[in-house]
């Protein structure tokens, strides 16, 4: 296994019409990451609070996407510093434990901290006590009609999006989150083995980068949408959601509830469009 990649190579039988034959295939990486909080002078070490299963890199967005987007955390300035301590796992070199340390100027009230939850790579929500430790209320009001974005532009997102999916091209496995900005360019973009560990990681490089909330840009995603990758883009002040898949109903209600644009099933031909708030310019000269 090359531990510096998202991927590795196994040994499969593939068969075809007529024949089989045994070849080296890639397949995506799918490792634990522990993401632990403290506060030096009160915690003699860091607590866990998640560990999630995804792909190897950008661990450092991810854990500070998860913090942002769960509301554990909501200043960047409120952290220290981030480490990452010894790998715990011997047979690869990639650290598999992210330690962020939180100034002692914030109260974190561990009572509510009850997520000491194994999180699969398919769900964002798994473990959560009630729907009301879900339904996070953004500190980001959604600007109605802004940005506008022209409906070309959305409906080239998912194929600028995929030149850039290198992980899927090699593997097939995997999810990707793009942030384009208001005239269709992307910014940037993240793959991960789960749908919500590549938005976690795509709101965390955004925090980190001061660019929060992203209140002029517009997300991409390649697969279908639950309500955690809503409530994760609420968060975030992300006013327009975009989907190669289907929304379920409940992202639809939290759509419509904060007024953000979603679409869905997004082609370069079509769309369903789920709630719009005269974001969607849909001719160029905006008629």
């Amino acid at each position: 296994m090359d531990s510096g990649k998202g991927y590795t190579q196994v040994l499969v039988l593939k068969w075809y019409t007529s024949q089989s034959r045994n070849e080296q295939d890639e397949v995506i990486r799918e490792e634990p990451l522990e993401i632990r909080i403290g506060q030096r002078g009160i915690d003699d070490k860091p607590k866990t609070i998640s560990i999630t299963m995804r792909t190897p890199g950008q661990d450092e967005c991810l854990a500070l996407g998860f913090l942002f987007t769960e509301g554990i955390i909501g200043h960047y300035t409120h952290i220290e510093s981030i480490e990452r301590p010894q790998a715990r796992l011997p047979e690869t070199s990639i650290p598999n434990v992210v330690d962020i340390w939180i100034s002692n100027k914030v109260k974190l009230h561990w009572a509510d901290l009850t997520r000491h939850f194994y999180t699969t790579s398919s769900c964002g929500v798994c473990g959560k006590s009630s729907i009301d430790m879900v339904t996070q209320q953004s500190v980001y009001l959604l600007p109605a009609g802004r940005p506008q974005i022209e409906l070309k532009s959305i409906l080239s997102g998912p194929k600028r999006l995929g030149t850039e999916q290198t992980l899927f091209s090699q593997t097939g496995g995997v999810h990707a989150a793009g942030l384009f900005d208001a005239t269709g360019s992307l910014v940037a973009s993240f793959e991960d083995v789960g749908r919500h560990n590549a938005l976690d990681k795509l709101i965390g490089y955004a925090w980190k980068k001061g660019l929060l909330p992203l209140q002029n840009h517009m997300v991409v995603l390649s697969g279908r949408i639950g309500f955690e990758l809503v409530q994760k883009s609420w968060m975030a002040g992300i006013p327009i959601l975009a989907a190669v898949g289907a929304p379920s109903d409940l992202a639809i209600e939290l759509a419509v509830t904060c007024d953000m644009t979603l679409l869905g099933f997004i082609r370069e031909e079509r769309c369903n469009v789920y709630h719009d708030s005269g974001r969607v310019q849909w001719s160029s000269d905006g008629q």
